[in-house]
C-alpha cells in the first residue's frame, strides 16, 4: 500500500451518498438526535456517552515503525511501535468497514492558529457526535488560504470497529495508530471523543520540534501591555482556574506552540473539565457550555435536562468541548508574542514545596523535565494515601520525542526571550494532606499575579536548603509566614522527613533521564 492508495480510499470515501462533509453545527445537532447518538441539555449542549471507555486508552496508542521517524521516537511504553503491515492491514479493515456504514460524516480543518506552522486535517467519523466534537475542538476554515506548506493529516474513526489482537497485532479490541509516513491516524474500539484531540497533539508534538517550534501542553493568556504567560500543570493544579482573569485574555487552555515571533493556539476550541463546575467557580467555563457544545458523560435530570456536574456516576472524568469563541476574554486569532513568565503548577499534598518559588533556567529545566504533582488518597483505586506523580514535561503521554528535546527547546527559548519561570504549589501548606489545610486561592492568585506582572523580578529572596528554590520574603496580600513551608509546619521534625523525602523522589525520577540531562540535574535538582 502506497500513498496514492491512501489518497484514493479517502477519495473514494468522501464520494459515497451517505458521507456529510462540513456539516454545521444545527445539521449535526439534527443528525445526532435523530440517530439517538445523543440527547440535548437544556442549554442546547449535546450529552453523549462514551461506553466503556470515559477516558485515553494509553496502553492501545502505538506509533507505526517507518524508516523516516524510527530513530527519532522515543519508544517504550508511551510509544509504543507498531509494524507497517500491521497498520496496513488494519487501514483496510477501517477503511470497507466505514463504506458500509449508512452515514459518514467529515469535517475538515487544521490544527495550529499560526497560518504558517498550521496543519490541515480532514477528520471522518462513524458517529455524527464525534464530527461535532472536532467541528468545536478543532481550527474551522475561514475562507483564507493557509501559508504552511503542511500536507493534510488524517483521522478514520470507527469506535463500533473492534481489533482482533492476535491477527491485528494490538493490545485490545481498541486502537489509536498514527502513521507519519502516511500521515494518518487510525483509531477504534473506543467512543471516546478525546482520542482525536490527543492524537492531533501528538503529532504536532513530533511535527512542530522539526520546524524549530516548541510544542506545549500549558495554558496561556496575555495582558493589557502584550506581556504573555504560560501556565503548565497537570490535572488538580488549578491551571484552569488561574490562567483564566477577567484582566488578561485568553490565547488557549490547553496547547501552544512557541515560534520564532511568539505563542499560537494549536486547537480552535476548549475542552473542559465539568465535574463540580459552577457558575461561582468557573463563570468561564460554565457559561460558555451552550448550542452546539458537547457534554461527555455528564449526568442530566431526566425531566429538565439541566446537567448535573457534581453527579459522577458516569466518570470524574466528564468534559465538556466548545469553540473558544464562547469565552468572551479572547485573543482572535489565537496567537500572541514570546512569553514573558512562565509558571510551573503542582498541587504538593506533601505540603513542603513553597506556594512560590523562581527557578534559574537548569531548575526550570528540571521541573519541566519532572512535571511534578501528587496523586490523593480517594482518586483512585487503592490509593490510601498521597502519592507522587510525574508526567515528563507536563504531558508525557502525548511526546514522541525524546523529553530532552523540548526540555533544551524550552532552554533556548528562556534564553532567547528573557522569559521568568516560577514553580507555584497550590497543594499543602502546614502540614501534609491531612493535616495541613490547602492553599488559600487568594493567595495564589496575589503570588501569581506579582510572578505575572514583574513585581518578583528584583523581589528579595531566600534559598530553600533542601530543594535549592529561591523564595520571596514578601508578596503583596500574602503573609510572609506562608511564603516559607518550614514556619507552616508545627513539627520542624515532620517537616525535614517530608521534604528530604520529596526530594528524593524527584532524584529517583531522574535518573531516566540521567544520561541525556546530567548538567540540568547537577544545576537545578535538588540540593540533598
Amino acid at each position: 500500500m502506497n500513498s496514492v492508495d491512501l489518497k484514493e480510499d479517502l477519495q473514494s470515501l468522501l464520494s459515497l451518498e451517505n458521507t456529510h462533509q462540513n456539516l454545521s453545527v444545527p445539521k449535526l445537532v439534527e443528525k445526532i438526535l435523530a440517530r439517538n447518538e445523543g440527547v440535548l441539555t437544556s442549554t442546547g449542549a449535546v450529552r453523549a456517552t462514551t461506553g466503556a471507555y470515559t477516558g485515553r486508552s494509553p496502553k492501545d496508542k502505538f506509533i507505526v515503525k517507518e524508516e523516516s521517524s524510527e530513530h527519532k521516537i522515543d519508544w517504550g511504553q508511551v510509544n509504543q511501535p507498531i509494524s507497517k503491515e500491521a497498520f496496513d492491514r488494519l487501514y483496510t479493515k477501517v477503511v470497507s468497514y466505514l463504506k458500509e456504514r449508512d452515514e459518514l460524516f467529515v469535517f475538515e480543518g487544521f490544527a495550529g492558529a499560526d497560518e504558517r506552522y498550521r496543519m490541515p486535517i480532514t477528520v471522518v467519523n462513524e458517529f455524527a457526535w464525534h464530527n461535532l466534537f472536532a467541528k468545536q475542538l478543532f481550527i474551522r476554515p475561514d475562507g483564507s488560504t493557509p501559508s504552511s506548506n503542511e500536507k493534510p493529516f488524517t483521522i478514520l474513526s470507527a469506535p463500533h470497529f473492534k481489533a482482533d489482537p492476535e491477527t491485528d497485532g494490538t493490545n485490545s479490541e481498541t486502537f489509536i495508530i498514527v502513521s507519519f509516513e502516511k500521515r494518518t491516524i487510525l483509531i477504534g474500539g473506543t467512543e471516546y471523543a478525546g482520542e482525536m484531540k490527543k492524537s492531533i497533539f501528538s503529532v504536532m508534538n513530533y511535527l512542530l520540534p522539526e520546524q524549530d517550534i516548541l510544542s506545549m501542553h500549558c495554558s496561556a493568556n496575555v495582558g493589557q501591555e502584550g506581556d504573555v504567560a504560560l501556565f503548565f500543570g497537570l490535572s488538580g493544579t488549578g491551571k484552569t482556574t488561574l490562567s483564566a482573569s477577567a484582566s488578561r485574555k485568553l490565547i488557549g487552555d490547553d496547547e501552544h506552540g512557541w515560534s520564532g515571533t511568539g505563542v499560537f493556539n494549536i486547537e480552535g476550541g476548549c475542552y473542559a473539565k465539568c465535574v463540580n463546575l459552577s457558575e461561582e467557580k468557573e463563570p468561564q467555563i460554565y457559561k460558555a457550555i451552550s448550542f452546539g457544545s458537547v457534554l461527555e458523560n455528564v449526568v442530566l435530570d431526566e425531566e429538565t435536562r439541566e446537567a448535573d456536574y457534581d453527579d459522577t456516576f458516569f466518570t470524574e472524568n466528564t468534559r465538556a468541548a466548545y469553540p473558544i469563541e464562547m469565552i468572551d476574554n479572547i485573543v482572535k486569532p489565537s496567537i500572541a508574542g514570546h512569553p514573558s513568565a512562565i509558571v510551573f503548577l503542582t498541587a504538593d499534598a506533601f505540603g513542603v514545596l513553597p506556594p512560590i518559588s523562581r527557578l534559574t533556567k537548569e531548575q526550570a529545566m528540571y521541573h519541566f523535565l519532572s512535571g511534578y504533582t501528587s496523586k490523593l488518597a480517594g482518586t483512585e483505586r487503592g490509593v490510601t494515601s498521597p502519592e507522587t506523580t510525574f508526567s515528563t514535561c507536563f504531558g508525557s503521554p502525548f511526546l514522541p520525542l525524546p523529553a530532552h528535546v523540548y526540555a533544551e527547546m524550552l532552554g533556548k527559548k528562556i534564553d532567547e526571550h528573557g522569559a521568568k519561570v516560577f514553580l507555584v504549589n497550590t497543594g499543602w501548606t502546614g502540614g501534609g494532606y491531612g493535616t495541613g489545610k490547602r492553599m488559600n486561592l487568594a493567595h495564589t492568585r496575589a503570588m501569581v499575579q506579582a510572578a505575572i506582572e514583574g513585581d518578583l523580578d528584583n523581589a528579595e529572596m531566600i534559598t530553600d536548603d533542601i530543594f535549592g528554590l529561591h523564595i520571596p520574603l514578601h508578596i503583596p496580600g500574602v503573609p510572609d509566614e506562608v511564603l516559607q513551608p518550614s514556619k507552616t509546619w508545627d513539627d520542624q521534625e515532620a517537616y525535614q522527613e517530608k521534604a528530604n523525602f520529596l526530594a528524593n523522589e524527584f532524584k529517583k525520577n531522574f535518573q531516566k533521564f540521567s544520561h541525556a540531562a546530567s548538567d540540568i540535574e547537577a544545576k537545578g535538582g535538588p540540593l540533598v
